[in-house]
C-alpha cells in the first residue's frame, strides 16, 4: 500500500478517524475530506507523524465542493487509489415530525455524497485499478424507532455498492462494510472526546462478548482496499460482533 493515496470522507473523527490512521500507518498518503474544521485539522495534526496527511474542508452535499476536493487531492498527490465513503449523519425524529429538509439532508450527506465522490474519483481509480469501500450500517437491515432517513440512506448505500461494482469493474472493486455497535467516544474531536462508559450488559448483548471498536472496522476496510482482496467486489460485510444473528426473546 506504500505510496498509494486514500480519500476518507468524514475522516476527522469516529470510525473515519481510525480508518485514516490505519491507512497512514500503512504508508499511504491520506486525504481527510471533512466538513468539521476542528475535527479535520486536529486529525491532520495528530496523523502527520504517521504519514503524509492532508485535511480538505469538504461539504458532501455540494457538488462543487466535492469536485474541488478531488481536484486538490490530484494536484497534491497526482493519484487516488482508494476512496472510503465514511461520512454520515443521523436525524432521530418521530416520522410525523421529520421534515423534508431533514430527510433530504441525511440522504444528501450519507448517500448522494458517496455517489458524488465515487463519480469524481472514478477516472483516477480506474487508472490505478483502485477500490472503493462504503461504510454502511447494520441499520440497513434492522432499525430502532425514528431512524427512517438514516436506515434509508444506508440501505441505499448497500445497493449503490453493488451497482458501482458492476459499472466500474473490473478496474475498480467496490465493497461495503456495515458496522454495528461501535464505541467511538474516545475517537471524537477533542471538544467531544471522552472515555467510553460501557456496562457488562452492553458487552454481553454481542455473541463476540464485547462492544465493537473502530479498529475492528478499520482493519477490514484496509483489507478490502488492498490487493489481498482482489477477488472480492460488490459485497457487504457486517462487523457487529454477531449481534444481527442473535435471536432475542423477552
Amino acid at each position: 500500500m506504500k505510496g498509494k493515496v486514500v480519500v476518507v470522507t468524514g475522516g476527522g473523527q469516529g470510525i473515519g478517524r481510525c480508518i485514516a490512521q490505519m491507512f497512514a500507518e500503512a504508508g499511504m498518503g491520506v486525504v481527510i475530506a471533512e466538513k468539521d474544521v476542528e475535527a479535520g485539522s486536529t486529525a491532520q495534526e495528530e496523523l502527520a507523524p504517521r504519514g503524509e496527511t492532508v485535511f480538505l474542508e469538504t461539504d458532501l452535499c455540494d457538488e462543487n465542493s466535492v469536485r474541488t476536493m478531488v481536484a486538490s487531492c490530484l494536484e497534491r498527490f497526482g493519484r487516488i487509489d482508494v476512496l472510503v465513503n465514511n461520512a454520515g449523519i443521523m436525524c432521530e425524529k418521530p416520522l410525523e415530525q421529520l421534515s423534508l429538509q431533514e430527510w433530504n439532508l441525511v440522504l444528501a450527506t450519507n448517500l448522494t455524497g458517496a455517489f458524488l465522490c465515487a463519480r469524481e474519483c472514478a477516472p483516477s481509480l480506474r487508472a490505478n485499478r483502485g477500490s472503493i469501500v462504503n461504510i454502511a450500517s447494520t441499520r440497513a437491515h434492522m432499525s430502532e424507532p425514528h431512524t427512517e432517513s438514516y436506515a434509508a440512506s444506508k440501505g441505499g448505500l448497500v445497493a449503490l455498492t453493488h451497482a458501482l461494482a458492476v459499472s466500474l469493474g473490473p478496474e475498480v472493486r467496490v465493497n461495503a462494510v456495515s458496522p454495528g455497535w461501535i464505541e467511538v467516544r474516545d475517537w471524537k474531536k477533542p471538544s467531544l472526546r471522552e472515555e467510553p462508559i460501557l456496562t457488562p450488559e452492553d458487552h454481553l448483548q454481542h455473541p463476540a462478548g464485547r462492544v465493537g471498536r473502530p479498529e475492528d472496522v478499520a482493519a477490514l476496510v484496509l483489507f478490502l482496499a488492498s490487493s489481498r482482496s482482489g477477488f472480492v467486489t460488490g459485497q457487504e460485510f457486517l462487523v457487529d460482533g454477531g449481534m444481527t444473528r442473535k435471536m432475542i426473546y423477552r
